[in-house]
């Protein structure tokens, strides 16, 4: 087993055993958040954490396994970052108490203001900053459930107390709404201002009792606010379906990878006859026509804004095994060469 041994600002971090998981081709692990980590270097801003993998903060112990990350940054001064586009392992419950923050979540631009309360879920993209954060106090807490997509089953970690109906409420309820940005009441507030206090003078895990019970907390909360909204549910947005066509538009960012259709649907989480299935409901193609017509299109592209690149070049960076298949491919869908389809399209 290898022991990575990463420091964030005299915080140790034992990267040990992480589970990664693997989608669009990537295997991911937990986010690092360099750039919080370069600006708690500079003291641009107040930030305490507690977590486990690769996030920022003093560690985390096994006493609240499922936890991944929860802390707050306190940011009085302007600042000069942001965090780019990320997925978290787990769901996100952010808080801001004070100040506003630039926020974008699944291409929907937003601005949080006092009491906004944000919810991302495992597979769902979004970013801090646009493109530095503003002055404010923001909370979060990430609670792993063992899901990266959105047909999978939820397993909220065993110290989550509430009584079976109102945790199948609470997940039914995440799972089967995108809404992302709400207001909280000051019972949430006040909530996140006890979890500030006691991330703040946890020693080793000295506070995991409290910490679990603040969650449990946070979660009874959440619940009460949610079913206080007109929710309309959607039980479609935890179809496998939506996992497949998750995966097929991130794919595009992916296209180089050495894909095969088992491949494929290992990283949209479904099976192989499912996959294709809902593939070619959703394209009118076979997942490897697919691929293929996608890394085509790409080709096209780079042809002409990279008239100096070579074939063969071009070919590598879209996936094609050789430039010889590449060109086959290619007179085949377009009835012309690479090179005849770069010089019609490129004026002399």
């Amino acid at each position: 087993m290898q022991v990575i041994i990463v420091q964030f600002f005299s915080v140790k971090i034992n990267i040990q055993e992480i589970q990664p998981y693997e989608a669009d081709g990537i295997v991911y692990h937990a986010d690092t958040c360099l750039p919080l980590v370069d600006a708690v270097k500079r003291e641009k801003l107040k930030f305490k954490a507690l977590a486990r993998y690769t996030y920022p903060g003093d560690r985390l112990t096994e006493e609240t396994l499922g936890l991944s990350s929860i802390g707050y940054w306190d940011a009085i001064d302007p600042q000069d970052w942001g965090l780019d586009w990320h997925r978290n392992e787990g769901i996100e419950f952010h808080f801001l108490e004070s100040g506003t923050m630039p926020y974008f979540q699944e291409n929907k631009e937003m601005k949080l203001f006092p009491n906004h309360l944000t919810i991302t879920r495992p597979w769902e993209a979004h970013k801090v900053g646009n493109p530095n954060i503003g002055i404010g106090k923001f909370y979060w807490v990430i609670i792993d459930l063992g899901v990266r997509r959105p047909h999978e089953k939820w397993v909220w970690p065993e110290w989550i107390m509430l009584a079976p109906k109102d945790l199948f409420r609470l997940t039914t309820i995440l799972r089967q709404n995108d809404k992302s940005i709400w207001k909280a009441d000051k019972r949430i507030r006040q909530c996140f201002q006890s979890i500030s206090k006691v991330v703040d003078t946890d020693i080793e895990g000295s506070n995991s009792s409290r910490i679990r019970l603040l969650i449990n907390e946070l979660l009874i909360l959440l619940l009460d606010l949610l079913n206080s909204d007109e929710i309309v549910l959607n039980e479609s947005l935890m179809d496998s379906s939506r996992s497949v066509k998750l995966f097929l538009k991130e794919l595009e960012n992916n296209l180089s990878e050495a894909w095969t259709i088992e491949k494929m649907a290992q990283s949209a989480g479904v099976g192989l006859t499912r996959f294709t299935y809902h593939c070619k409901r959703l394209t009118n193609l076979t997942p490897m026509r697919f691929l293929t017509m996608k890394r085509l299109e790409m080709s096209k592209k780079i042809l002409i804004e990279n008239e100096y690149l070579s074939v063969a070049k071009i070919a590598y960076t879209c996936g094609f095994t050789t430039s010889q298949y590449f060109s086959t491919v290619f007179k085949k869908h377009e009835k012309c060469s690479p090179k005849e389809y770069r010089n019609d399209k490129i004026p002399c």
